[in-house]
């Protein structure tokens, strides 16, 4: 940091120096001119207790609590000239307990702070001048939204490489370097923020939402084949008992497992999912072959459907590939056993009758096919 010497149109470099060689002290200067000035981190924030200690079966205090615009509580730890290395693990840990606090928690520790500083004014006309809003109580602490603070003069290594991890994972942290510095009799102070770097972390923060949220989908997909798994499973126990259409079949992860039908590329497909259970005929021979064998089958239509004892749903698909005969069962949710008996019942009385209503059409494509 430099100083404009107007007498001779020169800068002076100021000369930066320690809080401790200035006699200064963490609780009593830097806290306190953080909790009348906290602007100074580059946001509104409102403090609403200093050195808080209400944390059931410990000892702890951490240095200031505040809440942001958005209602979220923000846990402030100071250090004067080095964060030393344990400084992210005590801001977690009061992170965490802080996630409990309810909204009637923060205004009473609100009023006790207020009450402490002798300052008479009614809480609540506080808390709507600065929310802007009557409406403030559902924005207070509302989800696993805290956010971290850290202040120092150095951060030691092993901080920021953790902090550049939570951030990645969606956790809002901050980190502020402050420098002081000495020129004559005066005493200059500044409060950088270095991490995230200020002009990108709106960016970074977006990032970290995405990973999340892809994390997020990644464990629902994880789940989900876990739970096909388990029905799949229980459903090749039940048909097993009563045909041997499946009994070569292994438990799938995917929402559909194929029966054959004596003939490549013409199968019967079971096909569940968290809205419907299905039967299919799945014609999957190549795009052409697949219209022309289909186009067999609907000459067949009519017998097709009186041997199988209901009406199927003819589905040429001519903007795909493939081509399918179905028949479905709505409003079931193969994710939820509830459904499953009623799955397992639709299901294998479906395998067996089309089996049955698809066997002579089979026969005689074959021989279609094999004269060209």
């Amino acid at each position: 940091m430099h100083i404009l010497n107007k007498s001779n149109n020169q800068i002076e470099a100021l000369k930066k120096v320690t809080f401790k060689s200035l006699g200064l002290k963490e609780r009593k200067d830097l806290q306190e001119w953080i909790a009348k000035t906290p602007n100074i981190l580059g946001e509104e924030l409102l403090i609403i207790q200093k050195e808080f200690d209400g944390f059931d079966g410990t000892s702890e205090r951490l240095d200031l609590l505040a809440l942001d615009k958005t209602g979220n509580l923000v846990i402030i730890e100071n250090k004067l000239d080095s964060s030393g290395k344990d400084v992210i693990w005590q801001a977690l840990k009061y992170a965490s307990y802080c996630s409990s606090l309810t909204g009637q928690n923060i205004k009473d520790i609100f009023r006790e702070y207020l009450n402490n500083q002798g300052n008479k004014e009614n809480i609540e006309d506080v808390l709507i001048d600065f929310f802007g809003t009557e409406d403030y109580d559902k924005k207070l602490n509302s989800g696993l939204n805290q956010r971290i603070i850290m202040i120092a003069g150095e951060f030691r290594k092993e901080v920021t490489s953790t902090v550049v991890w939570l951030l990645n994972h969606g956790l809002r942290v901050q980190c502020f370097r402050t420098s002081a510095y000495h020129h004559r009799d005066q005493m200059f102070f500044t409060f950088e923020q270095i991490l995230p770097v200020k002009e990108i972390e709106d960016y970074i923060i977006k990032m970290a939402d995405k990973q999340r949220e892809d994390i997020n989908n990644q464990e629902k997909m994880s789940n989900r084949h876990f739970r096909r798994q388990e029905f799949w499973t229980q459903f090749l126990i039940e048909i097993n008992k009563i045909n041997s259409f499946c009994q070569n079949i292994s438990p799938s992860t995917e929402q559909w497992i194929p029966v054959s039908l004596g003939m490549g590329g013409v199968s019967i497909s079971l096909v569940v999912t968290q809205r419907y259970a299905r039967a299919e005929v799945f014609i999957n021979r190549g795009k052409e072959e697949n219209k022309r064998i289909f186009d067999f089958f609907i000459t067949m239509k009519e017998k097709i459907e009186s041997d199988f004892g209901d009406k199927l749903v003819w589905e040429r698909m001519n903007d795909k590939s493939t081509c399918r005969i179905k028949y479905e069962f709505s409003n079931v949710n193969a994710f939820d056993s509830e459904f499953w008996s009623q799955i397992n019942k639709f299901l294998i009385d479906a395998t067996i009758r089309m089996e049955k209503a698809f066997k002579r059409p089979i026969e005689e494509l074959r021989n279609y096919l094999s004269q060209g």
